[in-house]
């Protein structure tokens, strides 16, 4: 019996990694297929003879892209934008999750609080109020609309305050018996035990300001503040008059296809990393964060 019990586990330990083994492949398959048609040339693309190998390779969508010294600019303004944008919604979002953890008898007005977070959610207050609100901050054409813009990620602060909600109680006790404040409560134990849900909603906030390009697009009227994903999304949309003799004959050699392909390789490869270093924690913080006390 226990000899038929192992048997059957490794059967199906292998077959469990086979189909885990299989799945992945077909994950990576349209990553992979977007790389060869990016390294294929105009005609092999049109005449759909790109399967799994690049047919003609070259770089001519990457070097349209690369040679252009307003894309640098973009990239440098995406990068700020990524980093100031993580520092301020980490203490924004933890700053506002920690007091919507307590006690409606620690904090009368945590319920309504807590509607609005919920409602705002679901909900916004329309594009042209806010974009009018940016407005009249005098933040158009600036690296603070780019960070401010988007607002406060409400989903990222409810997973916080459900993740904090189920920490045991008697590390805050343990600390106010011992005189601390809320402030010391606030950095010195609960940020530390809460690492994985930060890092799930750091990550959340990282791929959305790199990967957007709306915020960009509506309050940025000059090209040079544009970030990356807007400048490359209006590249292909400027006027050919524009470009010069040497410009317009690169862009003839390639087609819409390795394009586009290029684009996505270039936003995806940033961020791709992030997903490796940080899996651990956007598992366990997405687990965490959604079970609700």
């Amino acid at each position: 019996m226990i000899r038929d019990r192992s048997s059957s586990s490794r059967v199906f330990d292998i077959f469990n990694s086979i189909f885990l083994v299989a799945v992945a492949l077909l994950c990576l398959l349209p990553l992979w297929y977007t790389l060869c048609v990016s390294l294929s040339d105009k005609s092999s693309v049109a005449a759909g003879a790109v399967q799994l190998w690049p047919v003609g390779v070259n770089l001519n969508s990457y070097n349209q892209i690369m040679h252009d010294s307003q894309f640098v600019q973009a990239v440098w303004v995406s990068v700020q934008r990524v980093l100031l944008a993580t520092v301020v919604q980490f203490i924004v979002v933890v700053c506002t999750a920690y007091p919507l953890s307590k006690t409606t008898k620690q904090f009368r007005g945590r319920d309504v609080l807590m509607w609005i977070v919920v409602f705002c959610m679901l909900f916004n207050g329309g594009l042209i109020p806010w974009y009018q609100t940016i407005r009249s901050l005098g933040l158009l054409n600036s690296l603070w609309a780019l960070v401010l813009g988007p607002g406060l990620p409400m989903f990222s602060v409810i997973l916080v305050v459900n993740f904090v909600r189920n920490l045991p109680k008697e590390l805050e006790e343990a600390a106010e018996m011992d005189g601390a404040g809320p402030w010391f409560t606030l950095f010195r134990i609960v940020i530390p035990v809460s690492v994985p849900v930060l890092a799930a909603t750091m990550l959340f906030g990282i791929v959305f300001h790199w990967n957007d390009f709306m915020v960009g697009l509506i309050l940025m009227t000059k090209s040079e503040n544009y970030p990356l994903q807007t400048y490359i999304q209006q590249m292909v949309i400027v006027m050919t008059s524009t470009m010069s003799e040497e410009q317009y004959k690169r862009m003839n050699e390639m087609s819409n296809q390795t394009l586009g392909a290029a684009k996505i390789f270039i936003a995806i490869l940033p961020v791709l990393p992030l997903y490796l270093f940080t899996q651990k924690y956007f598992i366990k913080g997405m687990t965490l964060g959604s079970v609700k006390e």
